[in-house]
């Protein structure tokens, strides 16, 4: 094995390592996530050198570069204040969901007007309308980190793949019985799953279009699903209360994470693969060990049903959204509730963190989306401006820009 490149991860935390073995050039990386401004950064480096071979004492210098490189970026104070850059007459029909690609450089949204449009974030210029739906689109994917194709799911019962530089369609899926309504990329870009009302899942080959399995196992609508971060794990939430863990290679069920009394609204993994988190119309939130299925901590405090929970980038974070109208941050190390976040005036359908980690971002049916202080749960400020409620929002992968879609008809930019 020869090292011959190291580069840098600056979300969460990280160093890859690219390096020749039998003549392949193959990558690993290695993960910072407790990376703090006050880490000694000569134990993180010896601590890496006891256990990375590829780092000998003649890169040490530089892997100790790039450690002080991702310190630095981890101590920036974050006090942005975001401001309209655009407001998009996105469709004629309202929007379904909002997604960034990896660099942020477009986005996408789907629609109850049966196509998907691909943006460019710098301009609001519309680059490509994705047609061939008979029926809403209702879930839409970039396969990040690359980001040059675009799945989309529609209640036509079909999934479709995208060149996201034509807009050309690859596939058409065929095979659901009901409407698609999530749908994921695993981090090869190899896959596609898709989770549908018939309370199947399938798998789909990228460059065959071939299935290359249904998982079958639930009662009831899938309406969440998450590939882990090596893609050889993949959860599955239902409305029959469970959730079910895949082996991707084989299709078969690994564990059923039963508890919930309630349907779930949204399953996933966080970083480094080790916990699952599942939200639920229960009025709770349920942290599970991966590997062994089994249920480590109930989340307690909302007082109606959680409609969307995730992890932050580094995975030490939980966000969770409630149509009780608040927000709660948890620690996912001891399931405390870190902070609560009050004020909008209706139920919060979706939530997510920046790639910081420093913020939190909430949308909802009260028309505005908020930014939170993750520290002290103040919010920071309320991003106002659409005429009906906000189902859709994200961060781009610096942190700098938020894009928030409405069921009135838009989308909006903010820098």
């Amino acid at each position: 094995m020869r090292l011959k490149r190291l580069h840098i991860r600056y979300y969460p935390p990280g160093i890859f390592l690219d390096y020749e073995k039998g003549g392949q050039l193959r990558t690993k990386s290695i993960d910072l996530l407790n990376l703090t401004p006050e880490t000694d950064v000569n134990e993180v480096l010896s601590d890496i050198r006891a256990a990375e071979p590829l780092i000998t004492s003649s890169c040490a210098e530089q892997v100790k570069v790039l450690i002080c490189k991702l310190q630095e970026k981890v101590g920036q104070k974050d006090d942005r204040k975001f401001y309209l850059f655009r407001a998009l007459q996105a469709h004629i029909l309202p929007l379904t969901n909002v997604a960034f690609n990896k660099s942020g450089s477009s986005f996408i949204t789907g629609s109850y007007d049966r196509t998907c449009k691909i943006w460019d974030t710098a301009s609001g210029e519309e680059l490509h309308t994705l047609e061939g739906h008979r029926n809403v689109v209702y879930a839409i994917a970039f396969n990040n980190p690359y980001g040059d194709k675009v799945a989309t799911g529609s209640f036509d019962k079909t999934c479709k793949l995208w060149s996201a530089e034509t807009g050309k369609c690859f596939y058409t899926f065929r095979g659901h019985t009901a409407e698609i309504v999530c749908l994921a990329f695993n981090p090869q870009s190899t896959l596609v799953v898709t989770g549908s009302m018939d309370t199947t899942a399938k798998l789909w080959d990228v460059e065959s279009g071939k299935e290359v399995s249904t998982l079958a196992g639930h009662f009831a609508e899938i309406i969440s699903l998450s590939f882990n971060t090596t893609g050889d794990r993949l959860v599955t939430g239902s409305f029959d209360h469970t959730a079910i863990l895949w082996d991707v290679s084989s299709g078969s069920k690994v564990h059923v994470l039963t508890g919930h009394r309630g349907e779930i609204s949204c399953v996933q993994f966080n970083w480094d693969c080790s916990l699952i988190v599942t939200a639920s119309l229960d009025k709770t939130c349920k942290v599970w060990d991966a590997d062994s299925g089994q249920c480590l901590a109930t989340l307690l405090g909302h007082n109606d049903e959680v409609l969307d929970v995730c992890f932050n980038y580094t995975g030490q974070l939980i966000a969770t959204a409630s149509a009780d109208g608040t927000s709660r941050v948890f620690s996912a190390e001891t399931f405390q509730c870190l902070c609560q976040l009050e004020g909008h005036k209706g139920e919060i359908s979706k939530v997510c963190f920046n790639p910081q980690g420093s913020r939190v971002l909430t949308a909802s049916v009260d028309k505005t989306a908020r930014v939170w202080c993750v520290n002290t749960g103040a919010c920071l400020q309320v991003l106002e401006g659409h005429s009906d409620e906000i189902f859709s929002c994200a961060f781009n992968y610096e942190g700098d820009t938020i894009i928030t879609g409405s069921k009135d008809n838009t989308c909006r930019i903010w820098h």
